[in-house]
């Protein structure tokens, strides 16, 4: 019973994150720009990784999609392959999750259920990876500009959808790694449970094959032998 509360709360975990991280990618403001030294704000800038966009003090917001793809930024590129994969993983992996999970009556005898759990893990946690590495590279992408003081353009701040992202990557690592505990618990419990029923079985044929009514005789002694040369002389 504890292995299967174990499983469910990592799929409570891995869902979770795999929520944040879905609803991270089409998020909009994954920068924004800065007011840092700025007296009057006349518009604001926000971007994410598919269009830029501004909205102006009347709060009329004009958005632009990038052009071209291989005319990008490399890090934007690499930013949504990361963040494409990471959402492929967490679907496959909570297929899974439903195939692998005691509570569920598919996926066949308890070592494969064991097997897809521990896979589904590893689905969550190459998940969470993936988010957790778009997120953190672009965001150190916006603070090496903010910081850098030959930097004149448009200084940005880091947006609500790179805290999603990552929270929903602690998630997603944590649940997978949840996954794999339990997968290891439940390979314990089976093989306590083979041995437990190797013994007993053994302990029923013993017993059967002795029956308890019939006296048991003592071996002879062969501890003296020897060969008779007279009638009253051994050797």
């Amino acid at each position: 019973m504890g292995n299967m509360t174990t499983e469910i709360v990592a799929f409570l975990f891995t869902i979770s994150g795999w929520i944040l991280i879905s609803s991270t990618l089409p998020t909009d403001y994954w920068k924004v720009s800065s007011v840092d030294g700025t007296v009057i704000t006349t518009a604001t800038f926000w971007s994410n990784l598919w269009k830029t966009c501004v909205t102006d003090s009347t709060g009329v917001s004009n958005c632009k999609d990038f052009p071209s793809m291989l005319a990008l930024d490399a890090y934007i590129q690499v930013c949504r392959g990361l963040m494409i994969s990471a959402v492929c993983l967490g679907f496959f992996g909570a297929i899974l999750a439903l195939v692998g999970m005691k509570c569920t009556k598919i996926g066949g005898s308890e070592t494969t259920k064991a097997r897809i759990t521990c896979l589904c893990g590893l689905h969550f946690i190459l998940s969470g990876i993936c988010s957790m590495t778009a997120c953190s590279l672009y965001a150190h992408r916006i603070t090496a500009e903010f910081f850098d003081p030959l930097f004149v353009k448009q200084k940005f701040e880091l947006g609500a959808a790179l805290f999603i992202g990552w929270a929903g990557s602690v998630l997603s690592i944590l649940g997978g790694f949840i996954f794999c505990f339990s997968m290891a618990e439940g390979f314990r419990e089976y093989s306590y449970n083979g041995t437990t029923s190797f013994i007993s079985t053994q302990t029923k044929i013993t017993k059967k094959g002795r029956n308890p009514e019939t006296p048991q005789k003592d071996p002879p002694d062969q501890s003296f032998s020897g060969r008779r040369f007279g009638r009253n002389a051994y050797v």
